[in-house]
């Protein structure tokens, strides 16, 4: 049994790390190349670094020498009221992306060519189809409701787009209709260039960068599709999610390295005289160290092999069910599928099978090492263990994990934090037989404990006190499945609680009004509508837009609000030390990504492109956002308005007056000519809402909590009972000299019940260090923003519980498999 669970806990270990790679692999590449398809073959890309820019730039471009074609694109994310969401809408010249983006063309009816030119035609991919419910089978018909500002325009489907990549949803239609029918006249997101033949295409586009840089200072970015910076943007949405799902995947497999040194430690103790008979029979050490590192291979071999294909399966199943972000959102729109890798397998393979040969290596030498004269004596197994008892390699590891603690990210991820945490657990679990025996001794010597002359707690005592080798074997287990329960319990409970409160501080107001997202707007006429409802105390309005600040980042959220410069903290939660603007300087607060990626401190002047220039701000102070993991920055609206000239909102917070319900508030927001367009929503409703969507994302983090929880308890049962029934012979021997059945037994659930008290204890003190680190360290490094401590008591005494009660049952159980053979046969030897 103890073997099936090493199996068991290494082959969970290597397939949720596999699957994990796999499912992120497959979405990564699927959405990179849906990237790619909406590039096409564009030579040179020109964007700007607001969402948006003015196509006057595009004759310039398209005149310029060496380029043979220009294409402009525009594309919006379209609000679907039906479908409750965007749709990317391509605007293309059909006349010249041709050239360029032959794929995104759209299939018109043979009886109607001209539709690519139509004012109300929109192609769509054969997933957008599925998804809106229309025109199935790729053919044309049906319409399509979009949402532009507060009104709707209706778009018929006039067939499916050429070639798009599965589970893309996109729809294509004319540029100037887009422009026109989406309210959007004027604008662009990109030029694609492609040149005439035999044009350096680097020289160009360092030429290209530096006349637009001269000429249109900090608007515009000039490079490739595709190119490095394209790539860089991609994998950093999601690098720092993938490789934490990865590490708390490792757990598992850590788990199983112990469970492997469990079950090899106590294997070797039991046959320590078999393997001094063999030795005195001539057998070389270095055949007997192979043998048993073989049988821990063996182990790891199976579990890593078991691993491999139920990744593989374990990632079908994954992304059939929720997707390829994992419910985390950063791969939408794609349907990406599994598809093996064998570097990655062979990767994986040999991590298991390192665990495996991890953990059987101490038992190995020791078995080795052992003199026969010695090990061929009996009752001297306490003598194997006393290599455990040195405290300086535990000590070394608890002070290299302190100095890691505090060691700056690797490449943005928290590397040295990963290693801290690693030499906490092995550095907690070596400190057990010192502990053990110190805490034991310390007991048995306790004048209290002594005057009651229990021979029970004596010999419970005596032994736990003087074989504190066994017992830190045991101890070990629960240390380690118990330390990790609690870590990642406790920081996915911060985590938790900490975005509960942020939201509870951020929505003050009593209803909140969204005009849809993506198209959807709010006028200066509508925002006037809001402000003179009766009932209604104040509107607050809101209007967001992605900034590029760094080619090779992905784009900021610019938050244009209405704020009260003196008083910030009422509507943003402020962290850290704050700066007084200067007169006439306009005020900024960035979010904590911003400090950490672009190394902005309140008192410093951040440059804003806006309004086709670049426009300083100054950094009032630093908010905790946990709505926008590359960046935020917060502007007063007017002075977004100012600078921009875009006097639209996207949100508006309502505060009622006093004495009046919210309900009537909302009543009269729906009553408004418009009120159809609007999404009304409740500070609670927006906060279950939130939280759904958290609990989603972090659905795999609670799936490997509770698989760690379940190989420990496995493990510890599978410890204790091989432990108990590999004393038989000590227990004949007391039942020799006059103890009772019942006291074995009792003496048993008192070690079982004590030991696994100790490594519950010591476990939650090593479980909050290593949430320290997870929480103070390896949060903000990996996602750039801060949270709270909470401990779930709950759940810890509730998985304390069922340990200790696990450990005593377990105990009393094998106990009595153990005295059930009588003392006579306990005693005697097969050999």
């Amino acid at each position: 049994m103890r073997a099936l669970l090493a199996v068991v806990a290494i082959a969970v270990g290597v397939a949720m790390g596999f699957a994990i790679h796999l499912i992120n692999a497959a979405a990564f590449n699927e959405f990179s190349s849906a990237v790619q398809s909406l590039a096409g073959q564009a030579d040179v890309q020109v964007a700007g670094r607001e969402a948006q820019f003015d196509e006057g730039i595009y004759p310039r471009l398209a005149t310029r020498d060496g380029v043979a074609v220009a294409s402009p694109v525009l594309e919006i994310d379209a609000a679907i009221p039906s479908a409750k969401g965007t749709l990317k809408i391509v605007g293309l010249d059909a006349l010249r992306a041709g050239f360029i983006s032959p794929d995104l063309a759209g299939v018109p009816a043979a009886e109607r060519p001209f539709d690519v030119l139509a004012d109300d035609a929109l192609f769509l991919s054969p997933a957008a189809q599925a998804w809106l419910g229309v025109a199935p089978g790729g053919t044309a018909g049906g319409t399509v409701t979009v949402r532009a500002g507060t009104g709707d325009v209706v778009l018929r489907v006039a067939g499916p787009v050429l070639r798009a990549r599965s589970g893309q949803r996109i729809g294509v239609m004319d540029i100037g209709a887009a422009q026109w029918r989406l309210h959007q006249l004027g604008k662009l997101t990109r030029v694609d260039l492609k040149l005439r033949d035999g044009v350096d295409r680097a020289a160009f586009r360092r030429q290209l960068q530096a006349d637009l840089d001269r000429d249109y200072p900090g608007r515009f970015t000039v490079g490739q599709p595709n190119d490095a910076n394209q790539e860089s943007r991609n994998e950093n949405l999601s690098r720092a999610y993938r490789v934490n799902l990865t590490v708390l995947a490792l757990v598992a497999l850590f788990t199983g390295a112990f469970l492997v040194f469990s079950t090899q430690a106590l294997s070797v103790l039991r046959r320590r005289s078999q393997f001094a008979l063999l030795r005195t029979l001539g057998l070389p050490r270095r055949a007997l160290l192979r043998q048993v590192l073989l049988e821990g291979a063996s182990l790891g071999v199976i579990g890593a092999l078991l691993g491999i294909l139920g990744g593989y399966a374990l990632a079908a199943a994954a992304l059939a069910l929720f997707g390829g972000d994992l419910g985390a959102g950063y791969f939408t729109g794609v349907q990406p599928r599994v598809q093996f890798t064998p570097v990655a397998a062979c990767v994986f393979f040999a991590l298991g099978l390192g665990v495996a040969l991890l953990g059987c290596a101490a038992p190995a030498l020791e078995a080795a090492r052992a003199r026969p004269a010695i090990a061929l004596k009996s009752g001297n197994d306490e003598t194997a263990l006393a290599g455990l008892a040195r405290i300086w390699p535990a000590l070394l590891c608890l002070g290299l994990a302190a100095a890691c603690a505090f060691a700056p990210p690797v490449g943005g991820l928290p590397l040295f934090g990963y290693v801290a945490v690693a030499l906490l657990l092995v550095g907690g679990i070596g400190l057990m037989p010192r502990l053990a025996a110190v805490a034991f001794r310390a007991l048995e010597r306790s004048p209290g404990l002594r005057a009651r002359h229990s021979p029970v707690l004596a010999l419970t005592l005596a032994r736990l006190a003087n074989a504190p080798g066994q017992a830190s074997i045991a101890l070990g287990g629960v240390l380690a499945s118990f330390s990790l329960m609690v870590a990642m319990g406790i920081m996915v409970a911060s985590f938790r609680v900490s975005v509960d409160d942020w939201m509870l501080h951020i929505l003050p107001a009593d209803l909140y009004v969204r005009s849809g997202g993506g198209t959807g707007a709010l006028g200066p006429g509508e925002q006037a509508a809001l402000a003179r409802l009766p009932g209604v105390k104040e509107v607050q309005f809101l209007r967001t837009r992605p900034l590029s600040l760094d080619p090779a980042r992905p784009a900021v959220t610019l938050v244009a609000r209405d704020i009260d410069p003196r008083d910030p903290g009422r509507l943003l939660a402020l962290v850290g030390a704050s700066a007084t603007p200067p007169p006439g300087a306009r005020p900024a607060w960035v979010s904590e990504a911003m400090t950490d990626l672009y190394g902005v401190q309140p008192g410093q002047v951040l440059t804003l492109p806006l309004g086709g220039k670049p426009q300083p701000f100054f950094v009032a102070g630093v908010w905790r956002d946990y709505a926008n993991q590359t960046g935020s920055v917060i502007v007063l609206r007017g002075d977004y308005r100012q600078l921009s000239g875009d006097a639209d909102v996207t949100d508006a917070a309502v505060y009622a007056a006093p004495g009046t319900p919210v309900e009537r508030v909302e009543a009269l927001v729906r009553a408004l000519p418009f009120g159809a367009a609007l999404t009304l929503a409740r500070p609670g409703d927006i906060r279950a809402i939130s939280l759904r969507i958290f609990d989603r994302s972090f659905a795999v983090t609670y799936l490997l909590e509770a698989i760690a929880i379940a190989i420990g308890l496995s493990g510890v049962a599978a410890t204790f009972s091989a432990q108990t029934l590999a004393r038989a012979k000590e227990f004949g021997m007391l039942r020799h000299v006059g103890v009772t059945r019942r006291q074995v037994l009792g003496v048993l659930a008192i070690e079982g019940g004590a030991l696994t008290l100790l490594g519950v204890l010591t476990g939650f003190v090593l479980g909050l260090a290593i949430s320290l680190i997870l929480v103070y360290v390896v949060n903000p490094q990996s996602f750039h923003w801060t949270m709270q401590l909470h401990l779930p008591w709950p759940l810890i005494g509730g998985v304390a519980a069922v340990l200790v009660a696990a450990s005593v049952a377990t105990a009393l159980v094998s106990g009595r498999y153990a005295l059930s053979g009588g003392p006579v046969r306990a005693v005697r030897e097969d050999w």
